[in-house]
């Protein structure tokens, strides 16, 4: 059982389109985030090719360090990486092309998690693991 009564992991891409979602029932009661998204979301204004788009980019990295305090990648989520790396090698999928969504997934995994993604697609082939589909904007005005 969850440590977090109605809380949701939500991953990299959830987090990026927080603000134009609009429907939040898709989303967590209690979103949380893990430190592998904030490392993701650090990476994004240094590789902006614009000053808009780095500016953009920035915004989201503040806005996830001001609104969460991330679940860390502990012991508990290494040993939870090592049956997602089986998973995914037994699915026929490697864990290289896959690494931050595979910690991401063991973070959630760890913490009897369901794990909020726009990108459904990146984590098909873990066992264990509970995905909710986020609709994004595009899919909400169709």
């Amino acid at each position: 059982m969850s440590a977090f009564a109605a809380a949701g992991l939500l991953d990299t891409s959830a987090v990026i389109l927080l603000s134009q979602l609009s429907d939040e029932t898709a989303l967590p009661e209690v979103p949380l985030i893990s430190t592998i998204t904030l490392a993701e979301l650090s990476v994004g204004p240094l590789e902006a090719r614009s000053d808009a788009e780095r500016a953009a980019r920035q915004a989201v990295l503040q806005q996830a360090e001001a609104d969460f305090e991330p679940l860390p990648f502990n012991h508990r989520a290494t040993r939870a990486f090592g049956r997602v790396a089986a998973s995914l090698r037994t699915s026929g999928h490697t864990v290289k092309t896959r690494s931050y969504d595979a910690i991401v997934a063991s973070i959630a995994i760890a913490n009897d998690l369901p794990l909020y993604t726009t990108n459904t697609d990146d984590f098909v082939g873990i066992d264990g693991l509970d995905i909710r589909a986020v609709p994004t904007p595009s899919m909400t005005e169709r």
